[in-house]
């Protein structure tokens, strides 16, 4: 099992999202908790992807076309630390 780490201001933006987004935020966290970030490249829904720029060495998956789950793999803790769940900018 994984351990996933939430920044400690992302109880604050969850409260915002729509709740479309925050259940399919909790079901990508059942996933990630259960089988690892690697399980998520099977869902072609979360389109997960690692990040380029400022965000390099960062993933990101969909929670739909508009919001992204951010966050960074730590291989030694076996640990997903959530970083932030933000609106796509197009």
């Amino acid at each position: 099992m994984w351990r996933i780490r939430e920044h400690h201001k992302l109880n604050k933006v969850v409260e915002k999202l729509p709740l479309q987004v925050v259940k399919k935020y909790e079901l990508w966290k059942s996933i990630v908790f259960r089988h690892g970030p690697d399980k998520l490249r099977e869902f072609p829904g979360f389109h997960d992807e690692k990040l380029k720029g400022e965000h390099e060495g960062k993933r990101s998956s969909r929670l739909n076309i508009q919001y992204r789950v951010i966050y960074a793999v730590q291989k030694k803790t076996i640990s997903i630390y959530v970083i932030d769940i933000t609106a796509h900018k197009y």
